[in-house]
């Protein structure tokens, strides 16, 4: 029987698939790997069984190679900023020059 992955490197394996998962230039597929780390970790958090705390860790290391990997070629091939993307000073700038009428 294996053991369970240490509090810290569980901590560490989660900073590191979130930072991975920031580096998306695509805002849907940065989305939903933040999303998806974040629901992962959370079952995580409330599992108590010392193989499937391994299984589970083991899992998120897999898929860590494999965010990486498709970080890269999403940066490579990111395409167009939507407009939800817009930061929110330019937002709110614009919407203040449509208040004032100044299309």
């Amino acid at each position: 029987m294996a053991t369970p992955p240490s509090r810290k490197t569980i901590i560490s394996l989660y900073s590191t698939l979130l930072r991975t998962s920031n580096s998306f230039s695509s805002y849907n597929f940065r989305n939903y790997f933040i999303r998806q780390t974040k629901d992962r970790f959370r079952a995580l958090q409330n599992e108590s069984d010392p193989t499937k705390i391994s299984a589970m860790y083991q899992d998120a290391v897999k898929d860590l190679a494999v965010l990486r990997r498709s970080a890269v070629v999403n940066q490579l091939y990111g395409g167009w900023k939507l407009v939800v993307e817009a930061k929110p000073q330019a937002r709110l700038a614009e919407s203040q020059s449509l208040e004032r009428g100044n299309n």
